[in-house]
């Protein structure tokens, strides 16, 4: 078999990394017109990242390489890759997403690196098949997703494929790359919104812009229609001189009619105490209404023997008290969970009570309050009868009956009775989206009239068949109409909250979740506000007025495990993550609507009644009866889909693979260890990979919705892999060992000599250090144990982060020294210790558990020697670091001198020799960065070595003087 002549790409050898860094940071902030803004997903890839990795995947490194007779000289080639730095540099700016100039120099270096790369296999018995130099190769994403990937090799003029085994997932990837390219370039057929100004006979409609202005005037015709259908259901508010008594606030606004933003409900249960036991009283979190300085506003329960009724209290009127106000804040709970109190009888409430009144169905909801639009703001105002009534005639002639999956971890509601989507909604929610759902059939059959009327012809195909008639395009435009609904969904359903610090509705997935809420604002899906379906609809059209809306493109429903799309083509995919969310289940909430509109349009893709969960890979125990199973069922299926695309993607490029988890623990002989990190990589190299290289990139938000209320990851790693020769050699422990010596020492000189060849962030350099590391591992079929056992990845890692210099020492004392050294003792983001603790061997909760760190609310930091406890016993701690032991040696010489450090460390005569090999360490590292008062207790210890071995020996303990010359 002719071999392939493969040139190392630029990713295999340097990155720009902090600019890409920095750009993908700076993304998660931007909303208006990116992409994440067509429908919700929950861990999409910024798209800096996806342009630099596919782009720096395709680009060959101009390094000399003898064996092929490419590249430059040393010298040449730093100065070349200087000029491709700088092309990515400007490449992943969010302000030249669209910059034609910057796309276009990008897709000259792909193409000029393609051309040279058929150039030496142009001799190759398939150079027909796999070198055209005609024709670059075509981009291919497995695990599609939110669709970053598939977007961003379309933009840099790649034929995209995007598949996905998830309906919800393939949905959205065909509204951004499929789609507009189909449609591109046409004038909208609508009409315009009744009252809109004619603009000019001559527009612009290049790219999806003509599709965009239909979506909008189609989607602007839905809201008008439903309106008049239903608009009786969200009735304004009068401000009467009654509802103004006592309200200063209210008084200039006697007589105006306002629109209402927001109802504000309060679930119920049947009171436990005997005496109230017919009153339905409300579990209520807080009553405040607006915590905003100066405009602070609460709701006040007024009880009246066996009722009660709530009235509102606004900063500034006479009613308003302070001490009021703190009370509201807790609402009527008692404690965290489902813990409340009787509003009558103060009698507790527990979960256990109110999980058995919801499953009986005796869960209700009582109106709170009600927001209103005001001349200047806000205006807050008590329930009234005639709105709660409305709201309650209010009956929805379809509900989603799919049930909630049995998983309490992420769906909380369950227990209390709420086991189906539709029980997720109040009946004038469903009666909304239920009208703007008919609503959707409706304008695609107007949008294509108007279409044959515009002259265009009908081929008689659809959207699915491949259509681009009057047929396809009234569906194409139906497509986005129904993402608007989906897309609405999300915060208009009876588990968004009402953030008192900004006054406004809040969405439901605020994180990868579906907890339950006591109170819940319900929104007016005709306010003009956050839960309109015009607004709604509104920042979808300006996401999709920025896509590149040209080439091919092809999204398709597939299981990675048997997916054959991948055949001769360039893979870059961002996996699912082990034992973190099946966004299979979550992904239903969506489905039962999308599935409703779209199904005549998608009959196949939407065939099935929820999407399809069997075969989702993530690790979820309830699916599978056990973490054992669900593991086992995790890396046999990940291996096979990884294998999969091993031996179809393209030979002449690497495959680059995206991976970050919440670390989960487990403990074993060789200690704690992060299992979904050695599980990817076990199925990794499985799956006849060889890693040639590793890439810390941050890829997620800092408050994206997993890390609300928990500690999550900030970053992700992209591997670079390619396929290990099917010859490979086995190694020995020992050679594998030496080949490390030989290797890691320059990598890592490489990476940390500072400059443009090699930003690699301190914080980062454990895991960058694993890809030469790796490389060496997983070019073998195996690296055999003594014993002839296959090494461990685990034993792997191990061995490789040796190479940082940390000598010896325990998993938690390499990472507090790396942590230390970027840090100090000030707090840093806990996705940045999790990432330098998974490639130590370790994880944030087990440093905390030693008692070395804390975290907390996003935030990681060491425990100063102040800190540790005076009453610590080496003896019974099973978790002793050498840096838990040194600072408490520290502790001790501070607070009973030599002596009692002397008896410390004769209760720890094995710590003595990593104690005093790590005081050097701290105080010599603390002296290069100055910090004298950190150094100033190392020093001390140090200088007072020699007296407190003198005092352990006295104590009791026979054993060599050990002296610190510094």
């Amino acid at each position: 078999m002719t071999p392939i002549k493969t040139p190392k790409k630029l990713i295999e050898v340097a990155l720009p990394l902090d600019a890409i860094n920095q750009a993908a940071a700076r993304e998660k902030s931007i909303r208006h017109g990116h992409p994440s803004t067509l429908h919700l997903w929950w861990a999409r890839r910024p798209l800096a990242a996806a342009r630099a990795v596919i782009f720096a995947q395709m680009v060959n490194d101009p390094g000399y390489e003898r064996h092929l007779g490419r590249g430059v000289n040393k010298q040449q080639a730093a100065a070349e890759r200087e000029r491709l730095f700088k092309l990515i540099e400007d490449l992943v700016q969010w302000e030249n997403t669209n910059n034609e100039q910057v796309l276009a120099a990008a897709r000259e270096e792909i193409w000029k690196s393609w051309r040279e790369t058929c150039a030496i296999n142009k001799n190759h018995p398939q150079a027909a098949e796999l070198f055209n130099p005609d024709r670059l190769p075509a981009f291919h994403d497995p695990f599609a997703g939110g669709g970053a990937l598939p977007l961003e090799a379309q933009r840099l003029g790649l034929e995209s494929y995007a598949s996905d085994l998830n309906p919800v997932a393939v949905t959205i990837n065909k509204a951004m790359i499929e789609i507009p390219p189909r449609f591109a370039g046409r004038a909208p057929v609508g009409p315009r919104p009744a009252g809109e100004r004619q603009t000019p006979l001559h527009e612009d409609w290049s790219g999806a812009k003509g599709l965009a202005e239909d979506v909008r005037r189609y989607g602007a015709w839905m809201r008008e229609q439903a309106q008049r259908r239903i608009g009786h259901l969200y009735p304004p508010v009068t401000i009467t001189p009654e509802l103004a008594h006592g309200r200063p606030d209210l008084q200039p606004l006697v007589g105006q009619t306002l629109t209402v933003i927001a109802w504000l409900w309060a679930r119920t249960v049947q009171s436990p105490n005997p005496a109230f036991s017919h009153v339905a009283v409300p579990l209520a979190s807080t009553f405040v209404l607006s915590s905003k300085p100066g405009k602070e506003a609460y709701v006040e329960p007024v009880v009246e023997g066996d009722t009660y009724r709530f009235t509102v209290q606004v900063a500034g009127n006479p009613g308003f008290d302070k001490a009021a106000y703190a009370r509201a804040k807790s609402g009527t709970k008692l404690a965290r969970g489902a813990n409340f109190e009787c509003l009558l009888s103060k009698t507790p409430i527990d979960g256990d009570y109110i999980k058995a009144e919801g499953r009986a169905g005796r869960m209700g909801a009582r109106l709170m309050a009600i927001v209103a639009e005001g001349p200047r703001g806000r205006i807050y105002l008590p329930p009234l009868p005639e709105h709660e009534e409305i709201a309650r005639k209010a009956q929805p002639e379809w509900r989603p009956e799919t049930a909630l999956p049995d998983d309490p971890r992420n769906f909380w509601t369950i227990g209390y009775g709420l086991t189906k989507y539709g029980d997720l909604f109040t009946p004038r929610q469903l009666v909304a989206l239920t009208t703007f759902s008919d609503l959707v059939a409706e304008a695609i059959e107007r949008c294509r009239q108007d279409a044959l009327a515009a002259g265009i012809p009908d081929d008689g195909r659809g959207l699915d068949a491949g259509g681009s008639g009057a047929t396809a395009y009234a569906q194409a435009v139906g497509v986005y109409l129904g993402i608007a609904l989906s897309r609405l969904t999300d915060i208009c359903n009876a588990l968004c909250r009402w953030e008192a610090s900004k006054t406004q509705v809040r969405n439901l997935f605020g994180r990868q979740a579906i907890p339950m809420l006591w109170d819940f604002a319900e929104n007016n899906v005709f306010a003009a506000a956050a839960g309109d379906y015009g607004t709604s609809l509104g920042n979808m059209v300006r996401a999709l007025l920025e896509l590149p809306a040209k080439g091919l493109a092809h999204a398709l429903q597939a299981d990675a495990q048997s997916q054959n799309i991948s055949i001769n083509k360039v893979i870059s995919t961002d996996p699912p993550y082990y034992d973190n969310i099946g966004y299979a289940d979550l992904s239903d909430f969506f489905y039962v609507w999308l599935r409703r509109v779209l199904r005549p349009i998608f009959p196949g893709l939407f065939a099935t009644l929820a999407v399809p969960k069997a075969e989702e890979l993530v690790a979820t125990p309830y699916r599978h009866g056990s973490k054992e199973a669900a593991e086992r069922f995790f890396l046999e299926g990940m291996t096979r889909a990884l294998a999969n695309v091993a031996c179809q993607a393209h030979p002449a490029f690497p495959v680059t693979i995206y991976y970050a988890f919440k670390q989960s623990e487990t403990e074993d002989e060789a200690g704690t260890a992060s299992t979904g990190w050695e599980t990817f990589l076990e199925a990794v190299i499985r799956a006849g990979f060889a890693i040639t290289g590793t890439w810390p990139m941050r890829t997620e938000l800092g408050n994206r919705m997993i890390g609300s209320g928990t500690n999550a990851l900030a970053s992700s790693i992209v591997l670079v892999c390619r396929k290990r020769a099917a010859d490979a050699p086995t190694v020995s422990r020992r050679e594998f060992i030496r080949e490390l010596n030989a290797t890691l020492p320059e990598a890592l000189e490489a990476m940390t000599r500072g400059g443009v060849h090699s930003p690699v962030a301190p914080v980062d350099l454990s895991q960058a250090i694993i890809g030469p590391g790796m490389a060496i591992f997983s070019q073998y079929a195996a690296v055999l144990e003594a014993d002839g056992t296959p090494m461990r990845v685990k034993t792997a890692l191990q061995l490789i982060n040796r190479y940082l210099a940390e000598d010896d020492f325990d998993a938690d004392t390499q990472f507090c020294l790396h942590w230390f050294e970027q840090h100090g003792w000030s707090a840093g983001k806990y996705g940045e210790a999790d990432v330098l603790a998974r490639a130590k061997g370790t994880a944030v909760d087990a440093l905390a558990q030693a008692g070395v760190a804390q975290a907390a609310k996003g935030s990681v930091r060491l425990v100063k020697w102040r800190e540790y406890p005076a009453d610590w016993s080496p003896e019974h701690d099973a978790r002793t670091p050498v840096w838990e032991a040194l600072h408490q040696l520290i502790r001790a010489l501070n607070d009973g001198g030599e002596t009692d450090a002397g008896r410390l460390l004769a209760r720890m005569p094995d710590r003595a020799e990593p104690i005093r090999a790590l005081a050097y360490r701290l105080y010599t590292l603390c002296e290069r960065q100055g910090w004298a008062e950190e150094a100033r207790a190392y020093n001390e210890l140090v200088t007072a070595w020699s007296g407190i071995e003198q005092a352990a020996a006295e104590a009791g303990v026979v054993g060599s003087q050990t002296i610190l010359d510094l």
